[in-house]
């Protein structure tokens, strides 16, 4: 436990020292559609669609935000007042380019998370408008084995998330 503890501390103070700049201009980003007309569609791939629910469902909600998809299909309804977050564990998911490269053909603005693969192309750190950075590449917890275990991508991302949102509360008050 304790291993994993300050494995994570640390993990998750590189996302706060190293992804501030990205955390603002995604904020920026986002907290355009909320002070505008739009909305901000939200789409986690796998088990980052626990960030989706806590952004739509939990406590601090996301205001004006909405799901990108509607049974298995892109929403009709999206214009480029509206912005997009995507969620995924690696930034050379297939499915998350692919679809990221579908919402720029439509002129939308993009903010992701996801842990950046170095060398990877393509990259959706290069295909979205911001990109912030989980760090979580490889399991934490060594094995006596050397193999490794703990793979706690939805702790990282959701961090990165409320990180995000914390600074779009902050621009939003900046604003009133």
């Amino acid at each position: 436990m304790k291993i994993f503890t300050t494995q994570m501390i640390g993990i998750l103070q590189k996302i706060a020292a190293e992804e501030e700049l990205a955390l603002e201009d995604g904020a920026r980003l986002l907290a355009q559609a909320i002070i505008g007309d739009g909305r901000i569609f939200l789409h986690g791939f796998h088990e980052m669609e626990a960030v989706v629910i806590e952004a739509l469902c939990g406590q601090d909600k996301l205001p004006k935000a909405a799901r990108l998809m509607e049974n298995g299909h892109l929403r009709h309804d999206i214009d480029k007042t509206d912005r997009v977050l995507l969620v995924t564990r690696f930034s050379n998911d297939k499915d998350a380019i692919n679809l990221a490269e579908q919402l720029k053909e439509k002129g939308l603005e993009i903010a992701a998370i996801s842990a950046v693969v170095k060398d990877e192309q393509p990259s959706l750190a290069d295909i979205v408008d911001v990109h912030i950075d989980s760090k979580l590449l490889k399991p934490i917890i060594p094995k006596d084995d050397g193999s490794r275990i703990g793979f706690p991508t939805v702790i990282t991302a959701s961090f990165a998330y409320y990180c995000l949102l914390l600074t779009i509360y902050d621009i939003l008050e900046e604003y009133e």
